[in-house]
């Protein structure tokens, strides 16, 4: 009987086990702040990592784990980077190769193509990855691809974003030879059609809302940790470091693009290790109404409409198991 509690134990331990995947843009002091990473507050998240003992694992571990059902490693962490700057290799990789560290850097060819921006060459991106970094997709034009454009037919929309992704795809295999298929949406914009298309297409569709990667995350919206301008400070980012994958069964009203404003977060959660009673969701740092339908579903729901230009709904709630520990799920919206 000892043995069977232990066993239980230590399998509900390895349930709760969630990555964290780090996105980055400029590590740079000229770029925009919002954007951006100083050198030394790049340094200082890289030291932190080192010095607690975080698993710094490369995305393609990460994916592999996930998509075999395996657990993410303990203390696992992923570094990424979008866009493609040049700032990547003549600042970030110098001193991620000082700390042993991989990560990956999605990049969008015809950007590079045109050198549009102060984006690397394909000289420096070869380097790199001679170098064992991962270079994956991010669209080719890395255009809004969520929803139609103003005029676009669905049917329209849907074969521009395929050719897009696909065209991306092509170039990183002639210039690169890569063949894993992930995909970064820009901007972090998405919809459940867009994901649809994305699985379909046999790709893994990465986001850009806040939260930690588990068993329960969908691969079509993976989340990472935006670590730039306000949220570069170390007190905001060692408490990501402490957060798991809200434990999702079933996604009842959450595709970022429907409406109306304020739109409405719906799920159904696996209580086990969590309190429905903690659960607390915000909109722009203001607390927003959460009713719980059913014993194990909520919605959240804004009182007013959302305007910044990154809409989010975030949802927060303690770990009943793992002390300091809360589980966080994030919601983008697509809207006008």
């Amino acid at each position: 009987m000892l043995k069977l509690i232990l066993f239980m134990i230590a399998s509900w331990s390895l349930s709760t086990q969630a990555a964290i995947i780090l996105q980055y843009h400029h590590v740079s002091t000229s770029t925009p702040r919002s954007t951006s990473v100083t050198p030394a507050e790049f340094r200082s998240h890289l030291q932190y990592l080192k010095d607690h003992q975080y698993q710094v694992i490369g995305l393609d571990q990460l994916i592999a784990q996930l998509s075999s059902g395996q657990e993410p490693a303990a203390n696992a962490v992923v570094i990424t980077f979008d866009d493609g700057y040049d700032n990547i290799y003549l600042q970030a990789h110098p001193i991620l190769q000082q700390f042993d560290f991989p990560y990956t850097v999605f990049l969008s060819p015809a950007l590079i193509d045109r050198h549009e921006g102060p984006v690397m060459s394909w000289q420096q991106i070869k380097q790199l990855q001679d170098d064992g970094v991962i270079i994956a997709n991010h669209s080719s034009y890395h255009d809004h691809l969520a929803k139609p454009q103003a005029n676009e037919s669905q049917a329209d929309w849907l074969k521009r974003v395929k050719a897009d992704i696909e065209l991306a795809q092509q170039q990183l295999e002639q210039q690169l030879g890569i063949k894993h298929k992930w995909l970064a949406y820009p901007y972090g914009e998405f919809s459940e059609t867009l994901e649809q298309l994305v699985s379909q297409s046999g790709y893994i569709g990465i986001g850009q809302q806040s939260g930690a990667v588990g068993l329960a995350s969908s691969m079509t919206r993976l989340p990472r940790y935006p670590s730039s301008g306000q949220y570069a400070a170390l007190k905001h980012f060692a408490p990501k470091l402490k957060t798991l994958a809200m434990p999702v069964k079933k996604a009842l009203a959450a595709d970022p693009v429907k409406g109306p404003n304020p739109p409405t977060l719906s799920l159904q959660l696996d209580l086990t290790d969590l309190n429905p009673k903690q659960l607390n969701c915000f909109s722009n740092g203001e607390p927003i109404e959460v009713t719980w339908l059913s014993a194990d579903s909520f919605a959240a729901r804004a009182k007013a409409p959302l305007r910044s230009s990154h809409k989010r709904y975030n949802c927060t709630a303690p770990s009943l198991s793992q002390k300091g520990y809360f589980y966080w799920y994030s919601q983008p919206w697509v809207l006008d």
